[in-house]
């Protein structure tokens, strides 16, 4: 069962029929931790084991992810607005609204910054894990094994037939510490068989290239909001290895966000809580130390 898989109780929101995942543990300010693709809410269990003591942990699984309903496209539109839509409808229906920590990983960039940019007075502050809330920066090419998945039906097979996407990322996304063979499989536990693979795959079918792609518009203004967040205390742990996210994303950040607080592991990739799990989340709790709850 993939409730047995996190040490928390399970939530659910009714998102126009489909159910919505979310871990909800502790109390105090809250803290908002957005996953991307291929994760789910798993990801930051030891985050909210060390954090809920002392602050609200919301940890929403998006639609097609985690213990989330995986429905078909007619029944949701796997796009950056709706992901974006569904987490203001959970935290509204929180009733979390103020000094939100926002912490944020891969596809959670975009998603949680979206948020962040239709309410930026909600936001007390950021931290970012090999992640991105703009275009693909113009000196890094689009990597190819992205551009398969995205552009042919052999990736759609690959993705949706074989899990390559999720169970590949498990290997490759970490550097320091491999992941133990349980964890490994409860990343692709959710990802079980080719219908709840939909997300996998319409994650990076999403992901806006061209001006005429659906979201290029709506990341082209996440973008344009980052400036609003130059005063908001700002954290980026950063794994050197990843091969999307790398050293041209974290680049990228330094210009959006040269008031931030810069963390580099030059032995890690893009599952930084998995490679270096103690030394980020001491630093997430030192970052927060700084800025006293309210």
């Amino acid at each position: 069962m993939l409730e047995n898989l996190l040490p928390f109780d399970s939530h659910f929101l009714d998102r126009n029929g489909n159910k919505l995942h979310y871990v909800n543990e502790g109390q105090g300010e809250p803290v908002v931790m957005v996953h991307g693709n291929p994760s789910w809410s798993y990801y930051y269990r030891n985050l909210v084991g060390a954090l809920s003591p002392t602050h609200q942990c919301i940890v929403p699984d998006h639609i097609g992810c985690g213990l989330s309903d995986k429905p078909d496209d007619p029944d949701y539109d796997y796009t950056l607005k709706n992901r974006i839509d569904d987490l203001e409808a959970l935290l509204d229906h929180l009733d979390v609204k103020d000094n939100i920590t926002l912490v944020v990983h891969d596809w959670g960039g975009m998603i949680g910054m979206g948020y962040a940019a239709r309410y930026p007075d909600r936001i007390k502050r950021l931290v970012f894990l090999n992640t991105a809330a703009f275009h693909l920066p113009e000196s890094k090419p689009f990597p190819w094994a992205l551009w398969v998945c995205r552009e042919t039906i052999l990736g759609t097979f690959l993705v949706r037939g074989f899990n390559a996407f999720s169970s590949i990322a498990s290997y490759v996304g970490v550097k320091r510490n491999p992941m133990p063979k349980e964890v490994r499989e409860a990343y692709v536990a959710p990802f079980n068989n080719w219908k709840n693979r939909i997300s996998t795959l319409r994650f990076v079918q999403d992901i806006p290239l061209k001006p005429e792609d659906r979201n290029y518009d709506l990341v082209s203004s996440i973008a344009d909001s980052l400036p609003q967040f130059s005063n908001v205390p700002t954290l980026i742990c950063w794994g050197l290895q990843d091969f999307v996210f790398d050293k041209h994303f974290l680049d990228k950040w330094r210009q959006h966000m040269p008031h931030a607080q810069v963390r580099e592991f030059d032995d890690c990739g893009h599952y930084i809580l998995e490679d270096a799990s103690e030394d980020v989340i001491g630093l997430i709790q030192h970052f927060m130390a700084e800025q006293p709850q309210s």
